[in-house]
């Protein structure tokens, strides 16, 4: 297998059409780099334009695949122990759609975790499923999202037996990662698919130390992004089936439907290089990414009014592993919100975080920092954590989540109608105030939890208005309105 594994047909293929340079009268039009505008060629290099190429005899048809794409299609299911593969170009995002598109059709029953990305609501919107939610508990340490349990699949299924498939997100941005073998199991006892969102969990195969990946655990279908944690391009991704529940030719037909008829290239070799990277280095990479994770967290643990989650956190909320190569890491005992934290850091000292929520930054650690990034961090930190020594804390730190409308949601919302029926309904926009009991048209996800109190088609009950209206006064951060403030929302007539 690892002599096959240093085989990238795909990106051969591409930079071997390159060397040849045939005359061109194919799309698109730039015709390699002679018309390229001059500033962005000298930005980037006229290699990168001879790779921009379209389907060829010789660089294959993402849709209809039978030369060097099913080759690095087929090596991808070798590496990452599936049974079919099938590389993506619009992102993670058109894989989450089509495998619940795949999984559940008009009015059928599919089970979504009420923290999915909202790619899963497209694919809602997209198949006509009707979904049935699963919350997961807050961590009350670090204000964070928990996991899924094997319990909480199996009190599901006790309400809903129709239900054709399970979603999982896991690992989730900030690590956190759910039972996906045991959930696996109570699925395939009801006759059910798994489906994982592991677009943050491909580096997951090749360390003892990181969670197992969906794939070696029983998932059904999984959704990787390679740009995340690997070395491909944004929006490059793959999704893995090993699963006789699956239909395949629905799933390819449903893959059709969601990605681009004209699919990069550069993109799908990055794939097939991200690939082979992975297979000769990957044990080497994941290494390096705990090394370098490491050392910060426990710097970071060390200084004073700062704290770096970790496996400490397994065992609660749900918790059943933690990817340690994220840093999430809370300035509350000195008084500093997430956001606060991370302006810092990047008007202060050039450091840019992933992201932040009001108690917490988030930094990525891949296998391409080195320990003079980390360096760079830590010092940081102990900078400002010595400049800001003697604050005044943010309300409870260290014991839950700062603002008391995300210590407990509410309880979820009546279901009125299906995402797909919100998304084609009639619709008009109301003040704010008068939109209680009214159906929403729009998902209203305060952040954090970033968990959605509201979804389309679910009518506002008062508990979540209350909820919604403590973020809003207060200006926080809200996903999903047209409205950012939320002086309006659209409703279903």
């Amino acid at each position: 297998m690892e002599k096959a594994q240093e085989r990238t047909p795909l990106l051969d293929a591409v930079t071997g059409y390159g060397k040849r340079r045939p005359t061109y009268f194919c799309i698109p039009g730039h015709r390699y780099e002679k018309g390229i505008d001059p500033e962005l060629l000298t930005a980037a290099g006229p290699g990168v334009f001879r790779m921009d190429l379209t389907e060829t005899s010789l660089t294959d048809d993402l849709h209809a695949p039978s030369g060097p794409i099913k080759e690095a299609q087929e090596l991808a299911a070798e590496l990452l122990g599936a049974d079919r593969s099938y590389f993506l170009v619009n992102g993670s995002t058109c894989g989450n759609q089509a495998m619940i598109m795949t999984a559940a059709h008009e009015g059928q029953t599919i089970c979504i975790p009420r923290n999915a990305h909202k790619s899963a609501l497209m694919g809602l919107v997209q198949s006509g499923a009707k979904p049935v939610y699963i919350t997961p508990a807050a961590e009350s340490s670090f204000g964070l999202q928990g996991g899924i349990t094997p319990k909480q699949v199996e009190e599901m299924f006790f309400a809903h037996p129709e239900c054709k498939a399970v979603m999982v997100v896991s690992p989730t941005y900030y690590g956190i990662v759910s039972d996906i073998e045991g959930i696996a199991k109570v699925c395939h006892a009801h006759g059910a698919m798994l489906l994982v969102d592991e677009a943050h969990g491909a580096h997951c195969y090749f360390s003892d130390e990181l969670p197992g990946g969906a794939m070696q655990l029983g998932a059904d279908m999984c959704v990787q992004s390679l740009h995340k944690t690997a070395g491909a391009l944004t929006q490059s991704s793959i999704l893995h089936v090993k699963s006789g529940l699956a239909d395949l030719s629905l799933l390819e037909a449903n893959l059709r439907l969601v990605q681009s008829t004209s699919p990069s290239y550069i993109l799908m070799a990055s794939i097939d290089a991200a690939r082979r990277d992975l297979a000769m280095h990957g044990e080497e990479m994941a290494r390096t990414a705990l090394d370098l994770a490491g050392f910060a967290r426990e710097q970071v643990n060390n200084i004073r009014g700062l704290r770096c989650a970790g496996k400490e956190l397994v065992g609660k909320a749900g918790i059943f592993g933690m990817d340690i190569t994220r840093l999430t890491i809370s300035a509350a005992d000195l008084g500093l919100s997430g956001f606060e934290l991370k302006d810092l850091l990047f008007e202060e000292y050039n450091i840019d975080l992933e992201m932040a929520d009001e108690l917490n930054i988030l930094a990525i650690v891949t296998f391409a920092n080195t320990t003079e990034d980390m360096q760079h961090l830590v010092e940081a930190l102990k900078e400002i954590a010595e400049n800001y020594a003697g604050a005044e804390p943010l309300p409870a730190a260290g014991k839950t989540v700062p603002l008391s409308h995300a210590e407990k949601m509410p309880p979820l919302p009546e279901y009125v109608i299906s995402p797909r029926e919100a998304y084609f309904a009639e619709k008009k926009r109301v003040p704010w105030e008068e939109a209680l009991d009214k159906v929403s048209a729009e998902m209203i996800a305060p952040y954090p939890p970033g968990i959605p109190v509201i979804n389309p088609g679910e009518r506002i009950s008062k508990e979540a208005w209350s909820y919604i209206e403590n973020v809003r006064s207060r200006k926080g951060h809200m996903h999903g309105p047209s409205d950012p403030d939320l002086d309006s929302l659209l409703i279903i007539e």
